[in-house]
């Protein structure tokens, strides 16, 4: 067969050639009728003959790594559908009150009550047996038929310990000959000033035992075994028992608090404290003090008796005086009018400064209750927002308002309580030499025995990254550190990225490595399956001047992935508000920091960064860090400074005590 081309020459193909000869002579048949059109035509054949011959010709491998790439794309794509969430905030449950039976504790061994013999001797061979009187029941033996019936709601660790301690101790407490005792009395009047220590005094009423002669007495039969108690009796026994168990909750208060906070949400990681309330009951049995007893379990350091001190003081401050208040969502300009400008007025007339007052002195005379807005008293407000660092514009908004009018009085009042509760979270002995990062002061300090605290400005997570409240030990200074990027930030930061980029992990100073260690470029990496937990992979930023890190970190290994660090980015530290990172708590000065908590010198930490070197040095001793959370807590000059909710956890702990208020009611009723 001849195949005319239009050309000089001609292609001949016979049928009973090779099939590999045919085929050949095909591909070389069309190839020259493509060439040939082409050639021809000079038009846009030219494309389509160059697809046409890359489709014949490019290889099968080719074909299918350009497909691969392709899908790698879309799973790229695809990957960053996937986020990690925050932390979960609860709705509170607080603890359950349960029926308290101690029907267990009413039935006497009868076998040390019956009387018994004993063989004493012979006479004239002859054993005498003698008689052993039984021995004498107490008054709280006696009325332990009583307990059968008596029953009443308590958490369930009080309920246990009432069990176990009368079971060691069978005797009355808090009454004696039947009369309420000199413990009794001292109990009920530290159960009733509970609020002095931020506690609700309702939690630990107790019926009062009538004196017995003002008591109907009356007798009362046993379930069983045809005992008689006596109505007096069982009124002594039922008082005892409420007693201790509202004794016994107040020591649980005390100790732990009335909150538990990993029940608020994933950022609190605060182990509950184990509380040994038949000890709190032997103590009270065999000491005279019980009032002091009773206020030893509150936390003992100088920073709780000042939150308790300034407490008292703002309680009396505010029944004497009357809060100057601006309602929320007041918003004025200048030539409106509101009823709140006397409010206004009154406010820079108790809280300006006397440069201010005598500045504005002709304003404030001529005012006498008007609700004009007018521009006078803007022009004062100016004054009084230039001093307080807000734009002068006369606005009077949330933020003129609360510089204008401060915190009230309330407001500071139920800081200081909720920052009594949260002392109860933390050790009773918080030590010595210990480091305490307070999130809303955004501060750190190191303390050591009698030496001058060291404290520095810190920044801590944004409100999308909050920081954990939770408590560890600090280990570990690691000098020019690599940054281990943490599962949440690969997944919502990195992945997007790497969708646009594929290699720009790599050329952004990161290396990436397979769960074995084995290093890998990020563009060969399927993140969509590590987004979706199929594959792991290890993140990490090489150290070096661009380093999230900075030249030096403080490790206390925690599940949080929460340590104290450096930064490059030191302009944040001239920031008021400094909630800025992903979670980690960065130190304006982490070289005093590092020294500090190794004992060296700053000198020293210096010398072991110019190294240039990734390297370890081990804390020696103990060495907690407290990674809190207090919008009112003592200066290190011992003044009660009072901060911004920044992550709104007053909120959610004003609510879980209201629960608990209103769960502790229902079991009462």
């Amino acid at each position: 067969m001849t195949v005319s081309t239009n050309l000089p020459f001609s292609i001949s193909c016979k049928p009973n050639r090779a099939t590999g000869r045919r085929r050949a002579s095909v591909a070389a048949l069309l190839m020259m009728s493509v060439f040939s059109g082409a050639f021809l035509t000079g038009s846009a054949t030219d494309a389509s003959a160059q697809n046409f011959l890359q489709r014949i010709f490019t290889p099968k491998e080719k074909r299918l790594q350009e497909v691969q790439a392709k899908q790698e794309a879309e799973q790229r794509k695809k990957a960053t559908s996937y986020k990690v969430a925050p932390p979960k905030i609860y709705t509170y449950k607080p603890d359950v009150w349960k029926t308290v039976s101690l029907a267990s504790l009413a039935k006497l061994n009868t076998a040390a009550v019956q009387p018994t013999t004993e063989t004493s001797g012979t006479d004239g061979g002859t054993s005498v047996a003698t008689e052993i009187p039984a021995p004498v029941l107490t008054e709280f033996d006696k009325a332990r038929p009583a307990l059968k019936s008596l029953s009443f709601k308590a958490l369930p660790e009080v309920g246990e310990a009432l069990e176990a301690y009368y079971r060691e101790h069978p005797d009355y407490i808090w009454a004696t000959d039947g009369e309420l005792n000199s413990k009794a009395l001292a109990a009920i009047e530290v159960l009733g000033a509970a609020d002095e220590f931020a506690l609700d005094p309702k939690d630990y009423v107790v019926g009062m035992l009538k004196p017995a002669a003002q008591a109907q007495v009356a007798n009362v039969e046993a379930v069983d075994d045809s005992e008689i108690v006596d109505a007096r009796a069982a009124a002594v026994m039922a008082f005892e028992m409420e007693l201790s168990a509202a004794v016994l909750t107040y020591v649980l208060d005390a100790k732990r608090g009335r909150v538990d906070p990993n029940r608020l949400s994933e950022y609190h990681d605060l182990p509950r404290h184990d509380v040994d309330l038949v000890a709190a009951l032997r103590a009270i049995q065999s000491g005279g003090d019980v009032a002091g007893i009773l206020e030893g379990q509150h936390p003992q350091d100088g920073n709780f008796a000042k939150l308790k001190a300034r407490l008292a003081e703002l309680r009396a401050e505010d029944e004497a005086e009357d809060p100057i208040v601006i309602a929320p969502g007041t918003f004025l300009k200048e030539g409106r009018t509101s009823p709140e400008v006397k409010n206004i007025v009154a406010a820079i007339r108790k809280n300006g400064s006397a440069e201010l007052k005598e500045k504005h002195a002709e304003t404030l005379a001529a005012y006498a209750g008007e609700e004009d807005y007018n521009t006078a008293i803007s022009a004062m407000v100016r004054s009084y927002q230039k001093e307080h660092g807000l734009a002068p514009d006369g606005i009077v908004g949330k933020n003129t308002i609360r510089a204008l009018v401060g915190e009230t009085n309330a407001a500071k009042i139920a800081k200081l309580e909720l920052a009594m509760e949260r002392r109860r979270w933390l050790p009773e002995d918080l030590g010595e030499r210990r480091v305490f990062i307070n999130q809303p002061a955004f501060m750190a300090t190191y303390y050591e025995g009698q030496s001058e605290p060291l404290s520095m400005r810190v920044v801590v997570g944004k409100k999308s990254n909050q920081t954990n409240f939770f408590y560890d030990n600090i280990e570990i200074v690691e000098y020019n550190p690599y940054w281990g990027v943490p599962y949440s930030i690969i997944v919502n930061e990195m992945i997007p990225k790497l969708a646009r980029d594929p290699s720009y992990l790599d050329r952004s100073g990161y290396e990436v490595s397979t769960a074995s260690g084995k290093r890998v470029s990020s563009s060969s990496v399927n993140w969509y399956a590590v987004a979706s937990k199929q594959q792991s992979v290890n993140v990490r930023q090489r150290p070096g001047s661009a380093n999230a890190l900075g030249e030096v970190k403080i490790l206390f290994p925690n599940k949080h992935h929460i340590y104290m660090h450096d930064t490059p980015a030191k302009s944040l530290f001239n920031k008021d508000s400094r909630a800025f990172s992903h979670g980690c708590v960065r130190l304006h000065d982490p070289k005093a920091m590092a020294a500090a908590v190794l004992g060296k010198s700053k000198d020293y930490v210096s010398g072991q960064i110019a190294r240039g070197k990734n390297q370890q040095e081990r804390v020696q001793g103990n060495l907690p860090v407290y990674v809190s959370y207090f919008t009112a807590w003592p200066s290190d000059a011992g003044e009660i400074e009072f901060f911004d909710d920044v992550y709104d956890r007053d909120r959610h702990l004003l609510k879980a005590l209201e629960m608990t208020d209103e769960s502790r009611a229902a079991a009462r009723s």
